[in-house]
């Protein structure tokens, strides 16, 4: 079913415009009758941040930005998911256009500006999943106009309490001016004290991540890692979009303003993980993005240092039957040097 769709629909929006195929997605998601989900190799299965993830592949946060069909994307075969970013109040984001193909590069552009239909919209979606099993987690944001915008991570964290699996805290987007000063040691530390007290005095504990830029230098690396592991938060998502442009770009799309994802993002991402991993010492689990889009470039991020990773950008142009050739590729990989679980490997080429 899922190799139809891709031979079929994927042609045709890829001649739409990138954000209304990116709608018509969500739409055919929420709608079209989702199919039974296939049970993974047990070899793939992950213990992180005290879940138990039935796979390692995670759908990233941008895709489902308001909660609008989770349980279709695990149903895909994604071992998580993550929706938002979600703010407090509902906002547009950015002027269109504000996301880009470069089909030269397999590579995308964007600079939403955390469009999002809110906390209260998305909260609902998530209560209506009822019992359903499968982890989701809520990557929580501040409003673009918001005073005290470590006020509205710390609303998130409260607001969805009783229905993420996990949260992420997103300080490292491009798009919104100032957010990613929130980096810096003093307003981070600021930051995950009133998250983690938010989490706290919820009557379920979940666990708390902190996504970063792949931007940073490593003395500001430095700063931020010590700052979670003093905060002894659960994990760290490495990394979100970067602002640099390598000059290997081809495509004509390159020179558009916002955040870089997808394959020319691996590199830069992946050595990112593996100085966070170094600095992290164990202490918390991380999850590996930017530029996943095979079997090998998953196992490079779990060598670098992931015990998870999510991808986003590749499936537009590999198509959504990219999970299930990234799982069994990682299962062969496991086979040819007889492990267990990808455990062992985490880190071993950081």
């Amino acid at each position: 079913m899922m190799g139809l769709f891709d031979a079929l629909a994927r042609p045709l929006m890829m001649k739409m415009d990138p954000e209304q195929a990116h709608a018509l997605t969500i739409k055919a998601l929420k709608h079209a009758p989702a199919p039974p989900r296939a049970r993974d190799d047990a070899r793939l299965g992950v213990d992180a941040f005290g879940l138990r993830f039935p796979n390692p592949i995670g759908m990233a946060a941008g895709f489902d930005k308001n909660a609008e069909a989770p349980d279709a994307l695990l149903a895909l075969g994604f071992g998580f998911a993550e929706v938002g970013t979600i703010t407090p109040q509902p906002q547009p984001g950015n002027p269109r256009p504000r996301l880009f193909r470069l089909p030269e590069d397999r590579g995308v552009v964007n600079r939403f500006g955390f469009n999002s239909e809110g906390h209260r919209a998305a909260h609902r979606r998530l209560a209506d999943r009822g019992g359903r099993t499968g982890i989701v987690g809520v990557n929580v944001g501040a409003n673009k106009e918001a005073r005290d915008r470590i006020a509205d991570y710390a609303a998130g964290v409260a607001a969805f309490a009783d229905v993420a699996s996990y949260f992420t805290i997103n300080i490292s987007s491009p798009n919104t001016p100032g957010l990613r000063d929130l980096q810096q040691a003093a307003q981070l530390d600021d930051l995950l004290a009133r998250a983690l007290a938010a989490r706290d005095a919820a009557p379920v504990r979940r666990p708390v991540l902190l996504k970063i830029a792949p931007d940073l230098d490593l003395r500001d690396l430095d700063d931020i890692v010590r700052v979670a592991r003093a905060r002894a938060i659960d994990g760290m998502i490495v990394s979100n979009t970067t602002i640099a442009r390598p000059e290997s770009l081809r495509s004509p799309n390159k020179s558009e303003a916002g955040g870089l994802s997808g394959r020319p993002l691996f590199a830069l991402s992946t050595r990112m993980l593996g100085e966070t991993f170094k600095r992290v010492e164990r202490q918390f689990p991380l999850i590996g993005a930017g530029g996943v889009d095979s079997a090998e470039t998953a196992f490079a991020k779990i060598e670098a240092g992931a015990s998870l990773v999510q991808l986003y950008s590749a499936l537009v142009f590999e198509g959504v039957g990219l999970v299930a050739r990234i799982k069994q590729g990682l299962v062969r990989r496991m086979a040819q040097e007889k492990l267990d679980s990808l455990a062992s490997v985490v880190g071993r080429s950081a």
